[in-house]
């Protein structure tokens, strides 16, 4: 199954936009578990478990496990996802963004050793940094567009003097990944929440990919803003919670909590694309 019918699936089928996004941070373990590295495939697999009924996809951060040289606990826990919530797409967040044979090797690491539904990119260096994923014709590319972080403005805020029209960079951005980087429907685009107003532009310029957005929970954005703004009947999104799930308690119900904290949060997306 390509990976947009798969993600229109799981969303009608646990009726969520959210995404759970698998930041494991030793050091803000539960008691039982809290500064061992050894645990991250316990802990994870535990959160997973918890909430894999309540989520449109899973998005384990590759750095969180290379940081600790966990990748053998990444890859036992990617096959313990698709067992448990075979219906849920996996995203790898990774941010690779090299050329050639290097991307080829990026590729084939996240869709083939990892087994991902999709994987984050960053198009700085054009094109070709893309083009190696879409090989892989069932899986899903999001690009990085408009990011949740202040420093984005650095760069994809920017106006292009030399493009018609001086359009910002994230708005160059958008119009490439709907129109001719999107060779077989397989793009989407990463938009922080942070920026809803900038959401919105980008779903204008991109009526129909989907939208990853991060920012929700910690880092500040509004749930009901997000939806308004991005989601719409033939362009989903996929709004990730991180952190506000993952450490929801500190206890031995740390799982039982980020299933709490997901549920309220799904159902509150849920509710603003209604209202």
């Amino acid at each position: 199954m390509k990976f947009l019918d798969l993600l229109r699936q799981a969303e009608r089928q646990n009726s969520s936009m959210l995404c759970v996004g698998l930041d494991p941070e030793p050091a803000k373990f539960p008691a039982a578990y809290q500064g061992d590295a050894r645990k991250i495939y316990d802990f994870c697999a535990a959160i997973v478990e918890a909430t894999a009924d309540l989520v449109s996809a899973f998005k384990p951060q590759i750095a969180y496990f290379a940081a600790h040289r966990a990748e053998d606990q990444l890859e036992r826990l990617m096959a313990h996802m698709r067992s448990t919530a075979p219906g849920v797409p996996i995203i790898l967040d990774a941010k690779r963004g090299d050329i050639g044979s290097t991307a080829e090797q990026y590729a084939k690491e996240a869709f083939e050793r990892y087994g991902a539904d999709a994987v984050t990119l960053s198009p700085f260096m054009g094109f070709d940094t893309i083009a190696p994923y879409l090989k892989y014709h069932d899986k899903g590319a999001f690009v990085l567009c408009r990011t949740s972080n202040p420093g984005g403005d650095d760069f994809q805020n920017q106006r292009l003097a030399s493009v018609a029209g001086e359009p910002r960079l994230y708005e160059h951005i958008a119009q490439l990944a709907q129109g001719p980087w999107n060779l077989n429907g397989q793009l989407g685009l990463v938009v922080g929440a942070t920026y809803p107003a900038e959401i919105e532009r980008v779903r204008e310029l991109a009526p129909s990919l989907p939208l990853l957005i991060p920012g929700v929970g910690a880092q500040g954005g509004d749930a009901l803003a997000t939806v308004r703004a991005g989601w719409r009947e033939h362009g989903p999104i996929v709004v990730n919670l991180s952190r506000t799930v993952l450490y929801a308690s500190a206890g031995a119900d740390f799982a039982q909590a980020a299933r709490q904290v997901a549920m309220q949060t799904r159902d509150q997306l849920q509710a603003a694309r209604l209202a």
